[in-house]
């Protein structure tokens, strides 16, 4: 306790030079770099375990695209069950839904970004399933070739006029 006493008036009395200053934010910055690179680890290895488990659950399926949009979950019509399963941060953010028929049932499918901006319209697909969620297609172009696809378009229609 007397250690402790006798160390605080020091640091308070002390003048702070700009070297002690830069030692101070040279240590802050290792730690904060080093927590992140922690947690960005546990981040990627949840990350592959969900790959896995999604990878293991994977089905085929031929679906019938009816809509696809971009919204928050409690604007879409989810099962209830469903609903609960999702983290509350989750249900903020804004997501890439597919409205789509398999069979005779109608059902909203979550995707990630790249699958959305590819999915066609109006068109009957070969995809892979894996729950709620639709992993990717077969058959079609990817979305980086319909970007590819689109700005060559446009060249030509400016070229034209």
């Amino acid at each position: 306790m007397n250690l402790y006493y006798n160390f605080a008036p020091m640091l308070l009395a002390k003048e702070w030079t700009i070297l002690d200053g830069l030692l101070l934010a040279g240590i802050i910055v290792v730690v904060v770099v080093g927590a992140l690179y922690f947690l960005n680890r546990a981040a990627y290895k949840k990350m592959d375990e969900q790959q896995a488990l999604i990878d293991s659950t994977k089905m085929s399926a031929t679906i019938y695209v009816i809509d696809k949009k971009r919204d928050k979950l409690k604007n879409i019509n989810l099962p209830k069950a469903a609903m609960e399963q999702i983290p509350a941060y989750a249900k903020m953010m804004k997501m890439y839904f597919v409205k789509v028929k398999i069979g005779p049932q109608i059902t909203t499918l979550m995707c990630d970004k790249n699958v959305f901006n590819a999915v066609p319209l109006k068109k009957n697909i070969k995809a892979h399933i894996s729950g709620m969620y639709l992993v990717d297609f077969a058959g079609l172009k990817s979305a980086e070739e319909m970007k590819k696809e689109r700005k060559e378009k446009k060249k030509k229609a400016k070229e034209n006029k």
